[in-house]
């Protein structure tokens, strides 16, 4: 994924000390950094990195107008205002982002390292990305292995006790005088033994498998009220928990409609209703790169990528392609001895 893609763009205004003007523009974040660009002549004004900001705050201006204030750890400050949506919306999406770098085991070092490292390096963490992402893809389908199982064993049992009732009926329909009645009954050592695991077998249906959860910013209906919390894939669905870890929303596998994906940071799960409003939830996520791979696997008639999503990974096709040519032309021995050992690693997790 392109640590320069954009996650959102917001207008806004951004206040110059030394001419004590306040220029309008656009906020552009993207998964490393922050950006303004003047609306009069369309260049970058300030950019700084997320990993270099101290600290982000909610402040006001003059006492009057509500702002986003963003101090660098050269104790540079920066002032946004007029924020759209909202400030809160702005200012959660950018926290978010922030605080998710900084908890990141790569973040800073992976960041500065990332202008040395070679080719051979960038395309053997490609194909790590890869197997781990047929690791979850193999989770997710040993899970719903397990789930037609226990399926199974409903349906058998539900045949069992069809055959009872049977058996009851013609009991309760046979004349008094007839001599075979007694014998449709049957003692409780002749029923068979393998449902005596049925307590067993309701718990294994009441556990949840976990395939991936990660942190997220939500919002239902406007873009303007926004909340931090959490998405969790289920095997049997997905929920959606707000900062205090409260269930927020449940969809069941069958009541997701439609997913789409807007960018790869951001997604949206609709549940149509008839009569009523649908159901709709927006996340936006520095995790979510890793999400959308498991929701293509589990819902893969109902995502949809949208067109900057599918330029997005167009582009990444192409340039993984472009990094295996050059290493190719770079070492071909080398290059080919890598690609027979991610054949083998290939085969043995197979």
């Amino acid at each position: 994924m392109s640590r320069d893609t954009c996650v959102q763009t917001w207008p806004c205004s951004y206040y110059l000390e030394l001419e004590k003007r306040w220029v309008p523009g656009r906020l552009s974040l993207t998964p490393l950094s922050l950006k303004f660009t003047t609306d009069k002549t369309r260049e970058p004004l300030v950019s700084f990195p997320l990993s270099g900001i101290n600290e982000i705050k909610k402040e006001a201006s003059h006492f009057i107008f509500s702002s986003i204030t963003i101090l660098e750890r050269d104790h540079s400050k920066h002032w946004f205002s007029s924020l759209q949506p909202s400030r809160n919306a702005v200012f959660s999406i950018i926290e978010h982002f922030w605080r998710e770098l900084l908890l990141s085991e790569s973040g800073a070092a992976a960041e500065a390292s990332s202008s040395s490292m070679t080719k051979g390096k960038e395309l053997t963490c490609l194909m790590a990305c890869t197997q781990k992402r047929l690791e979850d893809t193999a989770k997710v389908l040993h899970h719903q292995g397990e789930q037609l199982d226990s399926i199974s064993r409903g349906l058998d049992k539900m045949e069992s006790d069809l055959d009872v009732a049977d058996r009851l009926l013609t009991e309760l329909e046979s004349p008094s005088w007839w001599p075979f009645s007694s014998k449709l009954w049957k003692t409780p050592s002749e029923t068979k033994p393998k449902w005596d695991t049925s307590m067993a077998d309701s718990k294994a249906l009441g556990k949840e498998g976990i395939v991936i959860q990660v942190p997220a910013v939500i919002s239902q209906r406007t873009e303007s009220h926004v909340k931090p919390g959490r998405l969790t894939v289920l095997v049997s669905g997905l929920e959606i928990y707000n900062s205090d870890s409260l269930l927020m929303h449940r969809f069941e596998r069958e009541d997701v409609d439609d997913i789409r994906v807007h960018t790869p940071y951001e997604i949206s799960i609709r549940q149509r209703f008839i009569g009523k409003p649908d159901i709709t939830y927006r996340l936006i996520s520095a995790k979510m790169p890793e999400v959308i791979p498991i929701l293509e696997v589990q819902f893969s008639e109902k995502i949809e990528l949208l067109e900057v999503a599918m330029m997005l990974r167009s582009t990444r096709t192409s340039s993984l392609a472009e990094k295996s040519y050059s290493v190719w032309q770079a070492d071909p021995e080398e290059a080919q001895r890598s690609c027979v050992r991610h054949r083998d690693r290939a085969g043995e997790t197979g």
